[in-house]
C-alpha cells in the first residue's frame, strides 16, 4: 500500500492575551483537522507575542515547566480529542534553566518527547540568548502516523546541518515553527526570501517535504512601537516547490497530501545519499 500523510501549517497574529492565543490556535487546529490533516503545525511560541525582542526580566516569568504550560495542556487535550499530532512550542522552565522547547504530541495526547532549540540567535529584535540556553536534546525526529518527522525550530532552519542530521535519523519531512519578521535596525532588509530559500534548500538537498508556520502581523512592545513578522508559511514538496503558501498579513491554514512512498524512491533516484563523503567532512565538527 502507498503511504500518504496530510499536513498543515498554521499562521495567525499573536497579541498580549495567552488564552486567546492558545483558543486562537487551537480553532485552527480543529479546521486543520476537519480538512483531513493528521499532522498540525502551529508557530513557535504562540501562547503570546514574541517577547525576545527585548531583554525584560520580568518576561522570565512567561516560562513554565512542560506538562504546567497552558500551550502543552491545551495540545495535549486537543490532539487526544481530535487524533491529530501536534508538534507544539513553547517557552519551558527547568528547574534554574530556560529553553526554547517543543514538546512532540501525538495523536493519543501523549508526548513523545522533547526538542530544545539548537541555535540561538541574538541581534537587533531577537535577542533569545539573554532567555535561553542552548538545547542540550539533540536533534530529534518522532515516529508519528506511519512517517518519521524531523522538528526544528525557527533560527535552526538555517543551518544545513540540521535539516541533514534530521533526515539521517530516518526523517521523511522536516518542520519548522517559526517567529521570523522584520529587521529593526535596518528597514530596507527583508529576509523573508532567504528564509524560504534556505528552508526550500532543505527540501531539494534531502529530497523531502518542508512545512514552516509563521506569526504574522505587527506586535507592539511595551514603547509602543511595533515589530512585523513577515508571515509566508509554506509548504514545499520533495523538490522544493512550493505547494501551497500564504502572503504576509493573512491568517490561515495550508494543507497538503505527501505520498511518502514516492518521495522515498525519489530520494533514492537522486542519490545524494549514496554519495554522501562523510569522511571528508571532519572540517564541519571543528571549532573556527
Amino acid at each position: 500500500m502507498t503511504r500518504t500523510i496530510t499536513i498543515a501549517a498554521l499562521q495567525l497574529a499573536l497579541q498580549q492575551d495567552e488564552a486567546e492565543n492558545i483558543a486562537a490556535v487551537s480553532a485552527l487546529v480543529e479546521k486543520a483537522a476537519a480538512d483531513g490533516a493528521s499532522i498540525i503545525l502551529p508557530p513557535e511560541l504562540f501562547s503570546g507575542p514574541y517577547f525576545c525582542k527585548t531583554q525584560e526580566e520580568a518576561h522570565f516569568a512567561l516560562a513554565r515547566p512542560t506538562l504546567e504550560h497552558p500551550s502543552v495542556q491545551a495540545m495535549t487535550k486537543l490532539a487526544k480529542k481530535l487524533k491529530v499530532a501536534i508538534p507544539t512550542s513553547f517557552f519551558e522552565r527547568d528547574g534554574a534553566h530556560f529553553y526554547n522547547t517543543l514538546a512532540m504530541i501525538d495523536a493519543d495526547g501523549e508526548i513523545l518527547g522533547q526538542y530544545r532549540k539548537s541555535h540561538i540567535p541574538d541581534g537587533p529584535g531577537y535577542q533569545e540568548k539573554y532567555y535561553f540556553r542552548p538545547g542540550n536534546t539533540g536533534f530529534k525526529v518522532w515516529d508519528v502516523f506511519g512517517t518519521r518527522i524531523g522538528v526544528g525550530i525557527c533560527w535552526d532552519q538555517w543551518y544545513p546541518e540540521c535539516a541533514r542530521a534530521m533526515a539521517l535519523m530516518g526523517a521523511e519531512m522536516l518542520l519548522y515553527p517559526t517567529a521570523i519578521g522584520a529587521e529593526p535596525q535596518d528597514a530596507s532588509l527583508d529576509t523573508r526570501h532567504m528564509w524560504r530559500r534556505a528552508m526550500v534548500g532543505h527540501a531539494v538537498s534531502n529530497c523531502m517535504p518542508v512545512i514552516a508556520a509563521n506569526r504574522v502581523g505587527a506586535e507592539a512592545d511595551h514603547g509602543g512601537a511595533a515589530q512585523k513578522f513577515y508571515g509566508t508559511s509554506f509548504i514545499a514538496n520533495e523538490w522544493g516547490d512550493i505547494v501551497c503558501d500564504l502572503d504576509d498579513n493573512e491568517t490561515g491554514i495550508l494543507v497538503a497530501d505527501f505520498d511518502l512512498d514516492q518521495a522515498r524512491l525519489h530520494r533514492a533516484s537522486m542519490g545524494f545519499f549514496r554519495d554522501r563523503r562523510p569522511q571528508l567532512y571532519g572540517r564541519l565538527v571543528e571549532d573556527l
